[in-house]
């Protein structure tokens, strides 16, 4: 009998969601084509459900797998709504990198990202990354996170750095409590902490609205962190931990969600504001089921969505209809800012010519990206460069330069560029 055996018939489910795994080199920010991505369950390691390979933009196929019954994320003290797989790559010159609890939820997209250190940089021993996704927060047993004020007195954080509210390029999260000083620190960029906190708080079956809300509130306590220098004015070198007492959960190497990642993208420079107060509102949330708290309730969130409530609605529901929300004056780690419509065919000016040159410096690393003559002018190749582009980073393949595509090519552009640069 062959090793391998169809995802069907490992669980006797009619219901499925989707895994994509995304493989790219921690050196350089390029994509590992040719890497054999093997996926099994956890429960059945050695049962081989798909092997793929990688394409030259370090995509795999997507595939189906088997998932829960939908109706176990709908309620709380369900059995588990996700099923959880390993997911193992190999590549010719990288160090093998082994993932244990990506999350597959029915009926949704789950993206999981994979960094492979090439074996020049690797220690002399380095045979195998191991990384362990532990259970999700609405799932898993966490620690309730402890109150706080949702305006923070300046002078308890130290002098405030910030004159106004920034989204920065990065986040620097200390994977454990703010005193553990053996936990490590990871540099994250901005909208992917946001994408992988969502994906660990809440669950991407839950109402659209929800999810938005959720967002939200993930962000402004993020900005309220990062405007008030929070644990760098007490002597920390980073900016949030990981820990759900004092912060929220970002789990390393977790994979993330369709639906939220486009949605994050959509409104990364946005964050909770009250009337005549300059920093963001430190947005306490929780549960709503096994903790309470005073803020958002997650399960409560989902229950209001399910009822037709908008994001603001949800959001003013627990803050208060004083609540509203802001958007970030700047924007850091980006070339230029977007110029406030959309770029499509017909487009000419500065702004295209610039969205050129970002694109052919990306297809430098992402050669199925087709190389454009900067003449200003969005024309059909250019079009065709920019779904080209929306494909192989999760945005919808229109070929129009909207708001989370010119922020995404700007992101990618800084990426590729900042690691070409000597010493990087």
């Amino acid at each position: 009998m062959s090793q391998y055996i169809h995802a069907a018939q490992l669980a006797d489910t009619s219901y499925t969601g989707t895994l994509q795994v995304n493989v790219t080199s921690s050196v350089g920010f390029f994509p590992v084509s040719g890497a054999i991505v093997t996926v099994s369950a956890s429960e059945a390691p050695n049962a081989v459900l798909e092997q793929l390979t990688t394409n030259e933009s370090g995509q795999t196929q997507p595939i189906q797998l088997p998932a829960p019954d939908p109706a176990y994320s709908q309620e709380p003290g369900q059995p588990r709504p996700y099923s959880s797989y390993i997911i193992e790559v190999a590549a010719p010159g990288y160090e093998s990198v082994r993932i244990n609890g990506s999350e597959i939820l029915p009926g949704e997209e789950s993206l999981q990202p994979v960094f492979m250190n090439p074996l020049e940089t690797a220690p002399p021993d380095a045979a195998e990354e191991e990384i362990a996704i532990p259970d999700h927060t609405l799932y898993g047993d966490y620690p309730a996170k402890i109150p706080e004020s949702e305006i923070k007195d300046e002078s308890e954080s130290g002098e405030t750095v910030l004159s106004r509210v920034v989204i920065p390029e990065y986040i620097v999260v200390h994977d454990g409590v703010p005193d553990d000083a053996d936990a490590p620190n990871y540099y994250i960029r901005y909208r992917d902490y946001i994408k992988n906190v969502a994906s660990s708080e809440i669950y991407a079956t839950w109402p659209e609205s929800t999810i938005y809300a959720n967002i939200l509130v993930i962000q402004s306590f993020t900005l309220n962190r990062v405007y008030t220098e929070w644990y760098r004015a007490k002597g920390y070198p980073f900016t949030i931990t990981s820990s759900t007492a004092y912060d929220q959960k970002f789990i390393y190497g977790r994979n993330t969600y369709s639906n939220i990642d486009r949605l994050v993208d959509s409104i990364f420079a946005n964050y909770l504001s009250r009337p005549d107060v300059r920093q963001p509102i430190f947005t306490g949330y929780c549960d709503g089921n096994r903790v309470s708290c005073q803020g958002l309730s997650q399960w409560g969130s989902k229950y209001l969505g399910d009822q037709g409530y908008s994001a603001i609605e949800i959001l003013r529901y627990y803050y208060g209809n004083d609540m509203f929300i802001n958007s970030a004056s700047a924007i850091s780690g980006v070339p230029a800012s977007w110029p406030g419509y959309n770029l499509t065919v017909g487009s000419s000016g500065t702004k295209v010519r610039q969205l050129q040159e970002q694109l052919n410096r990306i297809a430098q690393n992402y050669p199925a990206i087709p190389r454009l003559t900067t003449d200003g002018i969005y024309g059909e190749r250019t079009k065709e460069a920019v779904r080209t582009f929306q494909k192989i980073f999760n945005l919808p393949g229109s070929g129009i330069t909207d708001y989370p595509t010119w922020y995404q090519i700007s992101n990618i552009y800084v990426a590729v560029s900042r690691a070409a640069e000597p010493g990087m």
